[in-house]
């Protein structure tokens, strides 16, 4: 006897509909799955066995088929537990054949039978109410080896109910046991339809305020500019200048979340596994900070079945390199692509994924290996050739993609303790939210963001550059010996100097500024 219950795999960020065929038919006993399962996939074998056992039902000892279609594409995670167990019910009459025709099913088992939570249930759920289609396609527009479902019911663990019921419109219910899943599918047992969690408050991560940076007036104008327009932002100084809290103290002064970007963000920490039981969308923008041993798989992503990478998981926040004259040469490279174009590829020989890749880019780094090369009040140890070798680590590809260098010195302790506390993030913030929402609505239907998003051709076109700003931004630019993308970068923080003042239009003081941050990235240059 055939039975056949729809789930669902995940593939990168993205998920498609997978149909679980299940026949249980007469020979020697015996369990095969196929389908290009992985080793996960195989071991679910044990996992049906026990649950079904431990859960008083029968396993029935005949011969067992399970097809995993479409059977070009490898199927990872144990997401499938569930819906093979179900479907071997079904197939020797346990279960009425027709039980799970309405429902997308996923979930994985325990020996005992009770179900665990899942990995990526945003995107899960995605599929099943929106992916298949009636022209027999899925969420990757790949053919389907039969006709795809029409938008179902998603019945998955109750502890990832939640976090699947913040797609819109997604008709969700959980069960924590196989013998519960059962029941709802027999029809002796109804549950209620699940309910989305709570939004995190948005400021639910806590950051440093911006009131405990004690002078350092050029740094944290820089990093106003950087917050407003999402610029790259490098700070180079001596150590325990306050490089390190400058950077953390970002994600208090960038605005919230808008909703459809919480909703990209929490899917991806969803696939990512880092997203608790229960949380709603996510509110606070990402900050990564990964140690310069991270691996270049760790950052851009990989792996056999692609995993997001620090990057991704940066997608509409911050990633912070701290040390960055520190990480390898190598793996500061494979930024390159993601800096320019807001996303990663990575290719596989059977498949690619792509993964977005839209974060702002903030450095921090000693002049030197010492750390004192200019400071007056100590003496560098390094070598003329050890400071070019350590600066050399960045190279002239990654610094061009580099909208703003700003050194932070040294403050002297005496003056440092003397001074008043600087403004707080909250006031920043206010004055950065004002910038975006210019931005906003001057880029409108140009798939941008901010003004750091923006291409060249819309920039020139609705930038409102006066004469004199461009007269100035094209004489900064043969002075400074500025490339084609460091000149538009120029225009682009000019912008965002502007949109700060309130201006409709760039002047040219706007221009001196922003030429202010970059003078000294094009010396290094």
């Amino acid at each position: 006897m055939l039975s056949r219950i729809w789930s669902a795999a995940l593939h990168g960020l993205e998920a498609y509909p997978v149909l679980v065929e299940a026949d249980v038919g007469p020979g020697l006993a015996g369990f095969s799955t196929v389908g290009l399962p992985d080793m996960t996939v195989r071991e679910s074998r044990e996992r049906v066995i026990s649950a079904l056992r431990n859960s008083g039902l029968e396993f029935p000892l005949r011969r067992i088929t399970v097809n995993l279609a479409p059977a070009d594409l490898r199927k990872e995670g144990s997401a499938f537990d569930l819906p093979i167990a179900l479907g071997i019910l079904a197939a020797s009459g346990q279960l009425p054949s027709n039980a799970a025709d309405g429902f997308v099913v996923l979930g994985e088992l325990s020996l005992d039978g009770s179900l665990r939570p899942l990995r990526g249930a945003i995107a899960l759920a995605q599929a099943a109410g929106g992916a298949a289609h009636a022209n027999g396609r899925g969420s990757t527009g790949d053919p389907l080896p039969c006709e795809a479902p029409m938008a179902r019911a998603l019945l998955l663990p109750r502890a990832s109910a939640a976090e699947a019921a913040l797609i819109p419109g997604a008709a969700v219910y959980g069960v924590d046991t196989l013998m519960e899943a059962v029941e709802v599918l027999a029809g002796t047992r109804t549950v209620g339809r699940a309910c989305a969690a709570a939004a995190a408050a948005p400021g639910a991560i806590a950051a440093p305020d911006m009131a405990e940076v004690r002078g350092q007036f050029h740094a944290r104008r820089a990093l106003e500019v950087a917050a407003a327009g999402g610029h790259n932002l490098l700070f180079t100084g001596p150590p325990g200048a306050g490089k390190t809290l400058l950077a953390r103290c970002l994600p208090g002064i960038l605005p919230a979340l808008s909703p459809a970007e919480a909703l990209e963000v929490t899917r991806i920490r969803s696939v990512a596994g880092l997203l608790s039981s229960g949380t709603g969308l996510v509110s606070a923008r990402p900050f990564r900070a990964p140690h310069h041993t991270v691996s270049g798989a760790g950052l851009v992503g990989g792996g056999r079945g692609p995993r997001p990478g620090e990057i991704t998981l940066a997608h509409l926040g911050v990633l912070f390199l701290d040390e960055l004259a520190e990480f390898p040469a190598h793996t500061l490279q494979l930024l390159r692509q993601p800096l320019e174009e807001g996303r990663v590829v990575i290719s596989r020989v059977a498949s690619s994924v792509e993964f977005p890749a839209r974060f702002m880019l903030v450095g921090a780094t000693n002049p030197c290996r010492c750390g004192n090369f200019g400071n007056p009040d100590k003496p560098c140890k390094c070598t003329p050739l050890d400071v070019e070798r350590y600066r050399a680590s960045i190279s002239g590809p990654i610094l061009d993609r580099i909208d703003m260098e700003v050194p932070v010195p040294s403050v002297p302790l005496r003056e440092m303790l003397a001074r008043e506390p600087g403004e707080a993030s909250e006031c920043v913030r206010t004055r950065v939210e004002g910038a975006r929402k210019a931005q906003w609505a001057r880029w409108r239907g140009c798939s941008a963001r901010t003004n750091a998003e923006i291409r060249p051709e819309p920039l020139l076109a609705r930038g409102q550059f006066d004469e004199s700003a461009m007269e100035l931004a094209a004489r900064c630019a043969e002075k400074l010996k500025l490339s084609a993308r460091g000149y538009h970068r120029l225009l682009r923080t000019a912008r965002t100097v502007a949109d700060l003042a309130a201006c409709e239009e760039v002047r040219a003081e706007h221009v001196a500024e922003a030429a202010g941050f970059r003078a000294t990235l094009t010396v290094r240059l």
